[in-house]
């Protein structure tokens, strides 16, 4: 016969099983929660610190009503009330009220991350992904490295960048260029480094006739991508547009070292030279402060460099030199010779090597005086002619003329005895002395 008390443990057994399969059980949060923020601990009374961490330790285990309980205890002001809260409501899964706390949260203490985490997470939640990501991007700020919010601000940036250029590129398609630039500059809002985004915005910003617009992106992708050939091209062009010759100049040149072979870029960087009066100087132009008797292709160099701008572009037909070919000063030769300041002899040659003596030194500082006074320069004489003797140039001497106006200006002065010294050379630096003289009278 069995007792009846061998029943009773059983009966124990039974009833306990049935009071644990009714109680209800709370899982951990499936979101991210992240560490307490040790700056911000160690601020804390111990009695705080005991109960935040009690609380944080019921979130983390799912345990939002024990959290709440717990969380009551705290002062308001402290920064991690609100944030507490939040985390306590999201593992309750009530929504609404977690972001309230977490909004609240930042507006006592903007820039707080554990508050940050928390409204991303019910941002994505929700399908918000816009503004999941401003949050993501404001921890981002604070943690660059930030192991949860990193990858997934990454995740909807790509994403997010994906979708807006492919309507962009379908916009354009469809010829609907005002939601194709909208498109595209939502790309740029999450990738600001969007290359597809700011050339397609400078496209359609040339095509409307805005190159100031389309200049800002081209800043923009030509610092990403100086070595493309076709976005410097583009860049050199819109500064073109815009009057930037200097600046466009530079991106032409830069065009030149990538694509040497490209006949537009040399024909542009030709045209902005001619256009800002830039010469491409030969070494032989820094040799001539060390010359020992100044040479006609220097003189025409040292004029053509000096007065580039102040004297007009020769217009009509370059008159014809046949011994200046070879000369390294060609251009300058040219130009000085159309305009009448250095002179061409009957048999068409330059001579540009000949030694230029004070007396045709005088005649061509004559020159290039008249050239000045039709420009509209004025020329104060301090000696007067009449009162200028000369004792080794007479009167009727081809150069008595250019040397007495020369004189008369104070720009060539007579040696002792009041010998000019016609047939003696002039030195590379008492040329350049004589043409800034010139320079100073005019300024």
């Amino acid at each position: 016969m069995v007792k009846k008390t061998s029943f009773l443990p059983l009966l124990l057994c039974l009833l306990l099983l049935l009071l644990w399969s009714c109680a209800t059980y709370t899982p951990p949060p499936t979101f991210y929660i992240d560490d307490l923020p040790p700056a911000i601990i160690a601020q804390l009374s111990l009695d705080e610190r005991l109960i935040i961490e009690d609380a944080w330790r019921n979130i983390r285990e799912g345990k939002g009503e024990k959290a709440k309980k717990t969380l009551t205890k705290l002062d308001k002001d402290n920064p991690l009330y609100y944030s507490g809260w939040g985390y306590a409501y999201y593992v309750l899964q009530d929504m609404p009220t977690a972001e309230d706390f977490f909004k609240a949260s930042l507006r006592e203490h903007p820039g707080l991350v554990l508050s940050h985490l928390g409204l991303a997470q019910i941002y994505q939640d929700t399908g918000r992904d816009d503004m999941a990501f401003n949050q993501y991007r404001e921890v981002l700020k604070r943690e660059p490295e930030h192991p949860w919010a990193q990858p997934r601000y990454e995740f909807i940036k790509n994403e997010k960048t994906k979708e807006y250029l492919e309507q962009g590129r379908s916009y354009i398609t469809q010829g609907n260029s005002e939601a194709g630039k909208t498109a595209f500059l939502q790309a740029l809002y999450y990738a600001p480094q969007s290359q597809e985004a700011h050339l397609a915005l400078a496209e359609i910003y040339n095509q409307r006739s805005q190159p100031k617009n389309a200049l800002v992106h081209l800043d923009a992708v030509y610092s990403l991508s100086p070595t493309d050939k076709r976005i410097v091209e583009i860049y050199g062009n819109t500064l073109f547009q815009l009057k930037e010759f200097a600046r466009s100049l530079e991106i032409y040149e830069r065009l030149q070292e990538l694509d040497p072979g490209n006949k537009r870029a040399a024909e542009m960087v030709e045209s902005l030279k001619n256009r800002l009066g830039i010469f491409e100087l030969p070494s032989q132009y820094d040799s001539i402060p060390f010359s020992e008797a100044v040479s006609k292709e220097e003189m025409a160099a040292l004029i053509g460099v000096k007065f580039k701008d102040i004297l007009p572009s020769p217009s009509g037909s370059p008159p014809i030199i046949i011994d200046i070919s070879t000369s390294w000063a060609t251009k300058f030769i040219l130009s000085t010779a159309s305009l009448g300041i250095l002179d061409i002899y009957p048999n068409h040659t330059f001579q540009p090597q000949k030694n230029v003596s004070r007396a045709e030194m005088a005649e061509i500082l004559n020159r290039l005086l008249n050239k000045l006074k039709e420009l509209g320069n004025n020329f104060i004489q301090q000696i007067p002619p009449a009162s200028i003797e000369i004792l080794d140039v007479s009167p009727d001497n081809f150069y008595y003329y250019p040397i007495v106006m020369v004189i008369s200006y104070d720009i060539m002065s007579l040696a002792m005895e009041k010998r000019f010294n016609p047939e003696q050379t002039v030195s590379g630096q008492e040329a350049i002395r004589l043409l800034d003289i010139i320079l100073a009278l005019i300024k």
